[in-house]
């Protein structure tokens, strides 16, 4: 929620020129479909490969249907409403996503490091740095923008790396295309060799 560049360092992009995408404010009223509106406007590439994690791969779903793309990868993220699991959906539903206690991911503990899969001291300290840096206005608008996503539909273009113990985003709801064995929602820093595996075949 709100991670930037930097859970992509260990990533090998086959030598392609990196456009990061920088997070805007979100408007009240926005939908996972509505910002990604506003994101496009930072893509100035003609038919561009979308790279997204977590939210950011569900915004390039949404992003693509707005705009011609060569390919789309996601990483530890949903293509649809059916990669959310139920309960989160079934929280939104009845409005607790409103309550959630937001302040707690400001505080450094290890089971924010469990559920996201960060391992070494220095993920659990990137984790917590990226943290620190995110608005919590930001993430309170994205966790009730994931909960309410109703999109169904899967670009044909898109390829869904994910690993089998992510617990943010869990395996068993992903119908991905790939599987990164023991990867969890921060496989792009522990898992990367792995995926460095697949990713410069996809990039081409």
């Amino acid at each position: 929620m709100g991670a930037d560049e930097r859970v992509f360092q260990r990533l090998d992009f086959a030598g392609r020129p990196l456009v990061f995408i920088q997070w805007v404010r979100p408007q009240s009223k926005d939908t996972l479909a509505t910002y990604a509106g506003r994101l496009r406007e930072q893509i100035l590439e003609q038919k561009p490969i979308l790279v997204g994690l977590s939210l950011g791969g569900m915004l390039a779903v949404e992003v693509a249907k707005q705009m011609d793309t060569e390919r789309i990868i996601l990483l530890a993220s949903a293509k649809t409403r059916k990669g959310i699991p139920p309960l989160y959906r079934l929280l939104g539903k009845f409005g607790f996503d409103r309550i959630l206690p937001f302040s707690l991911l400001k505080r450094t503990n290890g089971l924010l490091s469990l559920f996201f899969g960060a391992r070494s001291q220095y993920e659990k300290e990137l984790l917590r740095q990226i943290m620190l840096d995110t608005d919590l206005d930001f993430v309170k608008w994205a966790i009730r923008a994931v909960v309410h996503w109703d999109n169904l539909e899967v670009p044909e273009n898109l390829t869904h790396l994910h690993g089998t113990n992510d617990l943010i985003l869990p395996f068993r709801y992903a119908d991905c295309d790939i599987a990164i064995p023991g990867g969890g929602h921060f496989m792009t820093m522990n898992k990367a060799d792995e995926i460095n595996q697949i990713l410069p075949k996809l990039l081409g």
